[in-house]
């Protein structure tokens, strides 16, 4: 990963998913930490879970940090 928080989650959209993006790619939606989580694993973490998401400085959380999925 080439950035220092390479993975950005979006704000949340008015059905309440957020887009993620890993190194400056679009990757999907995310509705729950969860999916955010698969994401991470799919990009090469693949030990990562729910809690990995929260704590991780990786993550840039915008428009609300990991607690917020609706608009």
């Amino acid at each position: 990963m080439a950035t220092d928080r390479p993975v950005a989650v979006l704000p949340p959209a008015a059905d309440g998913g957020r887009r993620v993006r890993i190194d400056g790619r679009y990757v999907g939606i995310a509705y729950r930490l969860l999916d955010v989580a698969a994401f991470v694993q799919e990009a090469g973490l693949q030990d990562w879970d729910e809690m990995d998401v929260v704590q991780s400085s990786l993550i840039d959380w915008q428009g609300g940090g990991p607690e917020v999925w609706e608009p």
